[in-house]
């Protein structure tokens, strides 16, 4: 099982679950996703973060050193600023809209962790799904967030995937989520903290 424990006190899930971390912004449901790829860490599991708003620099300070990490940075070169850098920790797809490329450095990284490094347990982050939908139509998301879950199950992993809920109509939302198993769902709580609440996922 895999503990999701910035969720909340004895969740868990088991291997090859897909978790949608939906909310407006501003609320910490990214943080939130960041926290449960950092649990991961601290417990000896790969971590993968795909990011499609910071670079791999700014992820990757998050984590210990030593940790099983990999970072599929999707904004450093289409940004252009400064030199892209060889580093085992990183592979880069050339924006966002590259989903071709992303699904290649991901399945390098699953690969590398479960043949290489003998990591059984695996966690996987894509940060964010609204940027992917600015670049590209639904249907092209859907289809790549399809073999994205689909690999996600047959690794027995752990797939994290977050969205900004009010930037979409309800209709992507409701297609989006038939992908996944459980839903979080984060807003800012009358005390100004995040309030968590989940669907399909078990205590």
């Amino acid at each position: 099982m895999y503990d999701l424990a910035a969720v909340g006190p004895d969740v868990e899930v088991g291997p090859g679950t897909n978790v949608l971390v939906s909310g407006p912004p501003l609320t910490g449901k990214r943080g939130l996703a960041l926290g449960l790829l950092e649990n991961g860490a601290a417990r000896g599991e790969g971590s993968i973060a795909v990011t499609t708003k910071d670079s791999a620099e700014a992820i990757l300070p998050n984590f210990p050193d030593g940790a099983d990490v990999g970072v599929v940075d999707c904004v450093t070169e289409q940004r252009g600023v400064g030199a892209v850098e060889d580093d085992p920790r990183i592979k880069y797809a050339s924006s966002p809209v590259d989903m071709t490329g992303i699904g290649i450095a991901l399945s390098e990284f699953l690969q590398e962790f479960y043949d290489e490094r003998g990591l059984e347990r695996n966690r996987v982050l894509i940060s964010s799904i609204s940027t992917l939908l600015m670049y590209a139509d639904l249907q092209t998301v859907f289809r790549f967030l399809h073999v994205f879950t689909g690999r996600i199950q047959s690794a027995n992993a752990l797939g994290i995937s977050v969205i900004d809920s009010t930037a979409h109509d309800e209709q992507t939302m409701n297609t989006l989520k038939q992908l996944f198993d459980g839903l979080v769902r984060v807003r800012e709580g009358d005390d100004g903290e995040p309030e968590i609440r989940t669907t399909g996922l078990g205590t």
